[in-house]
């Protein structure tokens, strides 16, 4: 067995597969999938694994950020302090994470090593998604503190911060210089990420 990651260049490095959130992909599946091996964590695991360069990762409810090789081999561990219910993103040999206590970390896919955390006031469930402006590129978060946050990928530091009437739990999605996502406000919100303005708010009456 050969393994295939199932996304362009061998990487499906963000949840759903994309910066759009489109969960598409062109790897053909088998008709009979076979489990090649397991990996056992010490909670219960929501967060949606990624991968890219070879490496698999995914968090835990135990507060542990676990990488893996495609065999299944842990290769290093990053104790975030509370529960990972959100997807990771891996981009240009980061991880960035959010846990259940609302600090967004960038740590080194290959050393396990912290690069820094930005703290936000409530939980992060949702993935974080990105978008490059010129030459810097930006993490974008949603928070149970109702904000959408938008930070300096090499810094940690926060660009702007976008507020919501209510908790935001899923990933935005990122697409022609925009964030779109859905609040726990009723309302689909697009937001510009150069500037962290409103550009449309469209209502959809619940979650």
């Amino acid at each position: 067995f050969t393994p295939v990651h199932a996304q362009k260049d061998y990487c499906w490095n963000i949840f759903r597969g994309d910066q759009a959130l489109t969960g598409t992909t062109a790897f053909e599946l088998p008709s009979q999938p076979v489990i090649l091996w397991t990996f056992k964590t010490d909670d219960e695991i929501k967060s949606s694994p990624v991968s890219c360069n070879n490496k698999i990762v995914a968090g835990s409810g135990d507060g542990f950020l676990y990488c893996l090789d495609i065999n299944g081999k842990l290769l290093w561990k990053f104790d975030s302090g509370n529960g990972i219910e959100a997807p990771p993103l891996i981009l240009e040999g980061n991880v960035y994470i959010g846990n259940l206590d609302g600090s967004l970390y960038s740590i080194n896919l290959n050393t396990g090593r912290q690069n820094w955390v930005y703290k936000t006031d409530n939980q992060i469930s949702g993935s974080p998604n990105y978008w490059k402006i010129n030459e810097t590129l930006y993490i974008l978060v949603g928070s149970y503190d109702y904000n959408l946050h938008c930070v300096d990928a090499k810094t940690g530091k926060v660009k702007w911060k976008y507020e919501s009437d209510n908790y935001i739990n899923g990933a935005p999605a990122c697409y022609n210089g925009a964030a779109i996502f859905g609040g726990c406000d009723g309302y689909l919100h697009m937001v510009d990420i150069k500037t962290g303005t409103l550009k449309e708010k469209v209502q959809v009456a619940t979650y």
